[in-house]
């Protein structure tokens, strides 16, 4: 789970026809990034059951799909925590690889999962050929996107069949950073989530390119299974 690096435009919340909510906070920066190794090393008792329970949402999903795969590519891994329970999840022959747009982070991931090549490159011109993996996993970065679309159109240009995407659960997840007392200026946004889905919107935003196979809401995120259309 990472981030790439997103540009504040203007202060505003609108939507457009695919049901993606953009939210410019104009006292962000550049520095505003969540932080994901906090997630993994300090969420404390009820924050590391909630990611337990995520990342068995993704197993469930991923599970039922496995027999057909051969490849995987995971995009936006930051430091590689999420990396090293996917590979926990899939056979040992099944050729898995990790990439990350931030250079400062892409090695990090290398060192913690030296037996997966870790590459560095963008989500919006991935260094792969047309329909080179199987499944490809994008979790908890649309977010942080200024062009989600286009992101899902490279996903859906180097999958060969299916795409696993999770993003936040709104407005779930700005009510429980609230309830605990976090981001109060921002009204709960998490710095860095410039985009906003309901489940609801999710499933409509995917569906443009994607056929939607199934749907999991560990609290608080929205996790799909996604099929390219033919």
């Amino acid at each position: 789970m990472s981030l790439c690096v997103c540009r504040v435009l203007r202060s505003s919340s609108v939507s457009n026809e695919n049901g993606v909510f953009f939210w410019f906070n104009p006292m962000s920066t550049m520095s505003d990034y969540e932080n994901f190794r906090e997630k993994y090393t300090n969420a404390g008792r009820i924050g590391s059951i909630l990611i337990d329970r995520f990342y068995d949402a993704v197993r469930e999903v991923l599970q039922g799909r496995v027999s057909e795969l051969s490849s995987i590519l995971e995009i936006g891994v930051g430091e590689g925590f999420s990396t090293q329970r996917i590979r926990r999840m899939l056979p040992p022959k099944l050729h898995f690889e990790a990439s990350e747009f931030r250079d400062d982070l892409a090695p990090l991931a290398q060192q913690r999962n030296p037996d997966v090549i870790v590459s560095q490159e963008s989500i919006y011109a991935l260094k792969r050929e047309t329909c080179s993996f199987d499944l490809i996993l994008c979790l908890e970065v649309l977010e942080h996107l200024e062009d989600p679309v286009a992101a899902m159109e490279e996903l859906a240009r180097v999958s060969r069949k299916y795409v696993i995407v999770s993003v936040p659960r709104e407005p779930i997840w700005r009510m429980l950073n609230l309830m605990r007392g976090k981001y109060i200026g921002s009204l709960g946004n998490t710095p860095g989530h410039i985009q906003h889905w309901s489940a609801r919107a999710f499933q409509k935003f995917s569906g443009t390119l994607f056929e939607v196979l199934d749907m999991r809401t560990p609290l608080p995120w929205t996790v799909l299974l996604l099929q390219k259309k033919t």
